[in-house]
């Protein structure tokens, strides 16, 4: 019997989820191409949910890893913590808990960094970004600084509700996943 390939986790909301399209013409299904054209062998499990928020990342992580012990974790949440206005403390304190479960499971850390509308306040949303850049300094994990990286702020790549990109945005969003995942692949 052939082992399975190594599995690579992306726990994630709407972002992730592909919220408001066919679930092919999300950056994560994307990836999974991508990872194939370039002879990548990896088996990706899409476990993201629309509305999720750093609380149900940890509440669902450690059944992931226990049964499929990824050997990468993508970690794209937060984004609903700040919009909903959350104590950064608890925002930080979960993102720190998922990173350190998954690093006790082997498994390296992409973190994928959000970044607030300014109506949040500039203290707040400077706040924020900063959990991201101080986790990964703090714990050595790959991070895509700012996920929504020329996707959020070009014409015609979001969906009319001005929160989540669109089917053409999806290959910026993974572009911008790709480049620090890369690098690290197969080592």
């Amino acid at each position: 019997m052939a082992s399975e390939p190594p599995v690579i986790l992306v726990l994630g909301d709407s972002l992730s989820a592909g919220f408001g399209m066919d679930r092919e013409q999300s950056w994560v299904a994307l990836l999974e191409t991508r990872l194939q054209a370039g002879g990548h062998v990896y088996r990706i499990l899409n476990s993201s949910i629309s509305g999720d928020t750093t609380q149900g990342g940890v509440a669902r992580l450690p059944r992931l890893l226990q049964r499929y012990q990824p050997v990468f974790v993508i970690v794209e949440l937060g984004g609903n913590d700040g919009l909903r206005g959350l104590d950064l403390s608890v925002t930080r304190e979960n993102l720190t808990r998922i990173i350190q479960q998954s690093q006790a499971s082997g498994s390296q850390v992409l973190l994928a960094g959000i970044k607030l509308p300014p109506n949040y306040g500039e203290v707040y949303t400077q706040k924020f970004e900063s959990i991201y850049t101080d986790l990964a300094r703090e714990f050595e994990v790959l991070l895509v600084p700012f996920f929504m990286q020329g996707v959020i702020f070009t014409p015609g790549l979001m969906q009319a509700d001005g929160i989540h990109p669109n089917a053409d945005g999806q290959p910026v969003l993974l572009d911008n996943i790709w480049t620090v995942l890369a690098p690290a692949l197969d080592h």
